[in-house]
Parts: C-alpha cells; structure tokens; sequence
C-alpha cells in the first residue's frame, strides 16, 4: 500500500525523523524494492519542498540541490 505524500506529512518531519528516513534509505534494508521507492520519493520531496532538512542526504536521491529563490 502506497503511503500519500501530503504537504501535512512532509511539514511533520524534523531533524530526527529525516535522519531515520536517511540511515534506511543508506542501508537498503527493505523487504521489497516497493518499499524502498516509496522511502525515496518521500526524501526527494522533503528535498524539494523542505531542503532545509533534506541537504545533508540530497546525495540520496541522485540529484543536484535545488534552488527554488
């Protein structure tokens, strides 16, 4: 079951929980490659929407910073 990404659940993240989101993305321990691309598109929105928080693990989501100004 696919997860929703809201800008609700996206504003919910903090240091903590992007670094969790980070360290399983790193380790690739998932039971299905279904969930680790749900895991990814969360962090590359965070990235998008929230790139205060998602900077230091930008490298996991295989794209250059953005710079929405």
């Amino acid at each position: 079951m696919t997860t929703v990404i809201t800008p609700e659940r996206l504003a919910a993240f903090d240091e903590a929980t992007t670094a969790e989101l980070a360290r399983r993305l790193e380790e690739e321990d998932y039971p299905t490659p279904f969930d680790s691309l749900e895991d990814w598109h969360l962090m590359r929105a965070l990235a998008i929407h929230r790139p205060e928080l998602a900077r230091p693990y930008v490298h996991l989501v295989d794209q250059e910073p953005f710079d929405e100004d």
